[in-house]
């Protein structure tokens, strides 16, 4: 079996192509310069992948000038249409297109499934909506997934390698005010995931890759310094980081409260639902 995945050499990347080895994949790195611009290749690489996974994009924090905003827009949504394209030109299309979308497109007041219609105001819900409808063009001739991501925890990558450092240091402590929401998933509950969904031909459209318990700001703090056994005392405040990153800021000030309705309905079942048990996973065994 063949899977095509971009996006492959970044930290979520990483982890899913392994496991998919780990299950008898072939994985094919796409890479992001066959989607930027029209490359004939892509479609040689495309050809007889029975999946496709779609994860590349610019990050999303850092200054959104005018010219970074439109690079985070193009990232996503100039390279999915290529990839749609190219495997709508294919005589044998791949069985499932899984899309990286993320949990931005909710607003910050309430509790979302993926039922729910409400989408957030703003440019990062903008650029997430957009994606979406750009990966559905794909819906018509396979089964197509938007796997909304809430914050992946793991080792040697993603928020947490950012995060824990101030910590360790002493220096850690809540954003904002901390009642902000954080919807987050272990990186081995992605990676199963991906696997669950692709064998489960009963998920399709927008599926939340977030854990069952998403928490507060101020908790996961306390978890996380309880954890690394360091104190929380340094919060950071909001207008500092509106100082630094401009609109920006809002990614980390405010959040979303996402479940997994659709994996659960399925009859996934998480290997880390709690944020302790993650967080330990992530760093007691490592030390």
């Amino acid at each position: 079996m063949k899977a095509a995945l971009s996006g492959s050499g970044g930290f979520i990347g990483r982890h899913i192509a392994a496991s998919l080895r780990e299950s008898g994949y072939e994985v094919v790195p796409l890479p992001r310069s066959f989607l930027v611009e029209e490359n004939r290749g892509l479609r040689d690489l495309l050809k007889d992948a029975q999946v496709v996974i779609h994860l590349s994009g610019a990050p999303v924090i850092g200054r959104w000038t005018r010219r970074y905003r439109q690079e985070v827009y193009d990232s996503r949504i100039l390279t999915t249409r290529r990839l749609v394209e190219a495997m709508r030109s294919l005589e044998q299309k791949p069985g499932v297109f899984i899309c990286a979308s993320a949990v931005g497109i909710y607003p910050s007041e309430g509790v979302f499934t993926e039922e729910g219609t409400r989408i957030a105001e703003g440019f990062l819900a903008g650029v997430v909506r957009d994606w979406e409808q750009e990966a559905l063009q794909a819906s018509v001739f396979t089964r197509t997934l938007l796997f909304r991501f809430g914050m992946v925890l793991g080792k040697g990558g993603g928020a947490l390698k950012t995060m824990a450092l101030p910590f360790r240091l002493g220096l850690g402590g809540r954003i904002g005010s901390g009642r902000q929401m954080v919807s987050w998933i272990h990186v081995e509950d992605v990676c199963r995931a991906v696997r669950f969904a692709i064998g489960n031909k009963s998920l399709f459209g927008a599926v939340n890759l977030t854990a069952p318990s998403p928490v507060s700001n101020r908790e996961f703090t306390r978890v996380l310094a309880k954890t690394l056994r360091r104190p929380a005392l340094m919060p950071v405040p909001g207008f500092a980081l509106k100082a630094i990153y401009g609109k920006a800021a809002s990614v980390v000030t405010q959040g979303q409260t996402a479940t997994p309705g659709r994996l659960q309905q399925a009859g996934f079942q998480f290997r880390f639902p709690h944020l302790e048990e993650a967080l330990a996973e992530v760093f007691v065994k490592t030390g």
